[in-house]
């Protein structure tokens, strides 16, 4: 174990936000993160960078949440703060004790937080976007992802580090493929206006005429693997049915449709968790679209319940509302930003200028 938390440190130090001396790194996490975070620690140090770091307690958020007044609630912490405004690095490393933690608060109270914390969601937006915060989001297995996905804790540990292709001998080596066997996706893609996904309650059309799709090779999430831009907000068009549950704040919704007019969300169903999505949408650009990406990696080969996994399935797509991504040309601006996933294995297509180039989870030029 001691190894493979070694070979994960010098992945995320050295390749994915890429630390040189003199960089000051903010690592976000929780106490059940304290091994590997003790390797990025001394991995970073050796590199010579200035390291600070920031772990959850058990509830933290929970009690934080039930128990602040209206101006706790709009205080944010001097260092994050800092860190999102000057730092050069973020490493934020999701390692939940419990994923229904704030299932029950208050949802004034969630709103005031978010308001409070926008400005600053904001900046990390901006510098995550030139890379001017090399930021990642990667995932320590714990207890409760490895029961929300129904895996043992064993078997869940195997899926997370062969997903971020930690048993190569070489993990760097292995993500600068991925980046190379991808490019050729994304050059193909940006010389493209149209693009088209058809499949089993889907048929949504979308341009991304002045917009860039992106190669996400690992350095922004670990792991990753999937192509994404932000379309051109008022020309999607269409229905799209996700396949597969999504979760915000704890609550499951399942079995969503989405018809849209002219890049507007008009119409909405769900078979499970409705009432949730009435409500989301109704926050500001969240009836607009501000990611459509297609998934790559088919080391992840089933469904976690895990975002960070489950929108780079190979043979899936997704399609978020709301914050669109700055570096891909996105201009929607939103406080959330929800990724919602369709299966595409089982006969669905990808057009791009109604030329096919993807059919039932592959892509075929």
């Amino acid at each position: 174990m001691t190894s493979m938390l070694t070979k994960y440190a010098q992945l995320l130090v050295h390749y994915c936000v890429d630390i040189k001396e003199g960089d000051r790194l903010y690592i976000s996490s929780t106490t059940l993160a304290e091994p590997l975070v003790r390797e990025i620690w001394r991995e970073a140090l050796r590199a010579g960078a200035i390291v600070e770091v920031d772990l959850a307690f058990r509830e933290k958020s929970n009690i934080f949440l039930k128990e602040a007044g209206e101006k706790q609630l709009q205080h944010i912490s001097p260092l994050y703060e800092m860190a999102m405004r000057e730092f050069d690095a973020f490493l934020n490393i999701m390692a939940p004790f419990n994923l229904r933690e704030d299932q029950a608060v208050d949802p004034e109270k969630s709103r005031i937080r978010k308001e409070a914390i926008k400005p600053i969601s904001k900046m990390y937006f901006k510098r995550t976007a030139t890379r001017e915060l090399k930021r990642n989001l990667c995932q320590y297995p714990t207890l409760a992802n490895a029961q929300e996905a129904g895996m043992s804790f064993e078997d869940y540990e195997k899926f997370v580090y062969n997903a971020c292709r930690l048993y190569e001998d070489d993990p760097a080596a292995a993500w600068l493929e991925v980046r190379r066997s991808q490019q050729h996706i994304v050059d193909l893609l940006n010389g493209k206006q149209k693009i088209q996904y058809k499949g089993d309650g889907i048929d949504i059309t979308f341009s991304t005429i002045g917009r860039k799709w992106i190669n996400s090779d690992g350095q922004t999430n670990m792991p990753s693997g999937e192509v994404y831009t932000s379309p051109v907000e008022d020309s999607v068009n269409g229905t799209i049915h996700y396949t597969y549950p999504v979760v915000y704040a704890g609550h499951a919704v399942e079995g969503i449709t989405l018809w849209v007019k002219d890049g507007y969300i008009e119409k909405w169903e769900a078979r499970q968790g409705k009432e949730l999505l009435d409500n989301v949408f109704q926050l500001p650009g969240a009836r607009r679209f501000g990611e459509a990406a297609i998934g790559t990696n088919y080391k992840i080969n089933r469904f976690t319940k895990n975002i960070l996994f489950d929108e780079k399935i190979g043979g899936a797509v997704h399609m978020a509302i709301g914050q669109s991504y700055l570096q891909a040309g996105g201009k929607n601006e939103s406080s959330i930003h929800w990724d919602m996933i369709a299966d595409m294995k089982n006969g669905g297509e990808i057009y791009a200028d109604d030329e096919k180039i993807y059919d039932s989870g592959k892509f075929i030029f």
